[in-house]
């Protein structure tokens, strides 16, 4: 069984029809398969008009047409089992309908969907080793972009439980700021930049539509920032696992991060000669504002990267952030605004003594996950990244062995151990695996960052995808799927392991 969304160039113009397509071949005998097509409206709540045509069943209520044509005999739709006895396709299409011969369609449709793919991977960077976990993930995340728009998705679907019974299921069907800016960052290793491009646009819309800037940790694919929680009582979930919920409720949370992840989106834009014809004076302005904000908000109590929806804390991880982007700005205004250079050096130094003397466990020498406190979470590994301190200071070293004392199971993290209100993590977060293994690289420590990623490459599906979450004894995944934030650290990580193309001779 084969899906795919048809891409390819056509007419010297993307071709991206809204249509998905099955293809079903028999390998061996006649197996029983069942097809079913169930459409809803309103969460379930009413059924499209269903109309019959020759080859094809027209669903009726939608704001457009949702149609399935196939080449199988419409009986056959009715969910019950029939023998497969030859090659038989599917093609579930909103809007324009499929009006050309349905098999030599498909078949051209899915020859020239590969032969894209193919040519887009030629165009990757790659590592000279995780070389087939890297392709898989960036094609992950490629289809994550919403061109129309410039948004990046966190993952396609809602509601599958991070663990079972822990009724953290949450609605990801979003373009979260601080993702995206990892995205980017996946891209730019991979080297492609057109997605930086779609989602400066993204943000210059969402940034117009914020009243001092207070930008919303995550948006619509369409700019928009109305995400009313709201729970679906009548469906039953993943596994039985409830509540199934649409929206976030995130979306009015203070996440102070998100300012130093915008400006760090940005700044390749003024530092990379390649994109000078970006650098317009709206753009220069608003990379301005968000440091400015960064600096405002730096070490005042918010929501933080984990989104705590009980006490907020001033969040260790959101003053780094807000520190990188005052240190960002820097050098930014230095080249473009030589008289602000000064106003954000010193802002950055002022963020960075703060962030030393309040976040540093005396006893332990380790950096904290908020002000004040004794435990530390996976995002701190970000200071290693980030490089907040030199690559020999021992407090980065000691922040790296701490996380792993205190959130690893044979290797894999979980992203703090306090409760948080639905208790306290039970599950590896897959990206916080991935960062420690970029830490250990980025800290000289390249023997144990490449026996984490041989162990941790070896937990997919069998299509190569990743989900949010990891069961760290049974490697069962679990969380929304397949998960962008997840594929994005593998590549981060994969670079960050692997030797340079260099050491080979090339």
């Amino acid at each position: 069984m084969l899906d795919f969304a048809p891409r390819f160039t056509q007419y010297e113009r993307s071709f991206r029809p809204t249509k998905l397509l099955r293809i079903v071949e028999p390998l061996s005998g006649t197996p029983r398969i069942r097809v079913t097509c169930d459409p809803v409206l309103g969460w379930g709540r009413a059924r499209p008009r269903r109309e019959l045509g020759s080859h094809h069943i027209a669903f009726h209520g939608y704001d457009a047409e949702l149609r399935l044509t196939t080449d199988a005999p419409l009986s056959y739709l009715d969910g019950e089992p029939f023998g497969l006895s030859e090659r038989r396709h599917f093609v579930l299409a909103w809007g324009a309908p499929v009006e050309e011969a349905l098999e030599p369609l498909c078949e051209r449709f899915l020859r020239e969907t590969v032969k894209y793919w193919q040519q887009w991977v030629k165009h990757c960077d790659i590592p000279p080793i995780y070389q087939e976990e890297v392709i898989r993930s960036a094609l992950a995340l490629k289809l994550h972009c919403f061109e129309d728009t410039g948004a990046i998705v966190a993952a396609l679907t809602t509601s599958i439980p991070e663990a079972p019974g822990s009724g953290r299921t949450w609605d990801y069907r979003y373009c979260w700021l601080r993702d995206a800016y990892y995205a980017l960052g996946a891209f730019r290793l991979l080297g492609h930049f057109e997605e930086r491009e779609q989602f400066l646009h993204f943000l210059l819309n969402v940034a117009t539509s914020a009243p001092d800037l207070d930008l919303a940790p995550l948006y619509r694919i369409d700019g928009k920032s109305d995400l009313v929680e709201r729970v679906l009582d009548e469906w039953p979930g993943y596994r039985g696992e409830t509540p199934v919920r649409i929206g976030n409720g995130a979306a009015v949370h203070k996440q102070h991060d998100v300012f130093g992840e915008m400006v760090l989106a940005l700044t390749p834009l003024f530092l990379d000669a390649r994109f000078r014809e970006q650098v317009t004076p709206p753009v220069l302005d608003l990379v301005t504002r968000l440091a400015r904000k960064a600096v405002s908000v730096a070490g005042q109590p918010d929501a933080g990267i984990w989104e705590y929806r009980s006490e907020w804390r001033p969040q260790t991880f959101s003053s780094l952030m807000c520190w990188a982007a005052a240190d960002r700005m820097a050098r930014i205004a230095k080249q473009h605004r030589p008289a602000d250079a000064e106003e954000f050096r010193s802002g950055a130094h002022k963020i960075r003594e703060e962030l030393l003397s309040c976040a540093v466990d005396p006893s332990r020498g380790c950096l904290v996950a908020d002000y004040g406190g004794t435990e530390v979470d996976a995002a701190l590994l970000q200071a290693v990244t980030l490089r907040l301190l030199p690559s020999d200071d021992q407090r980065l070293h000691a922040t790296v062995n701490a996380v792993q004392h205190d959130l690893a199971h044979d290797g894999w993290l979980k992203r703090y151990r306090t409760n948080d209100g639905f208790g306290v993590p039970a599950v590896a977060f897959m990206l916080c695996t991935f960062w420690q293994v970029e830490a250990l690289a980025r800290l000289g420590r390249a023997d144990e960052a490449r026996a984490l990623m041989g162990r941790v490459r070896e937990v997919k599906s069998p299509l190569g995808l990743l989900s949010e979450d990891l069961e760290p004894v049974s490697h069962v995944m679990w969380g929304n799927f397949p998960q962008a934030y997840s594929h994005v650290g593998l590549i981060h990580a994969a670079f960050a392991a692997s030797p340079r193309w260099s050491e080979y001779g090339s």
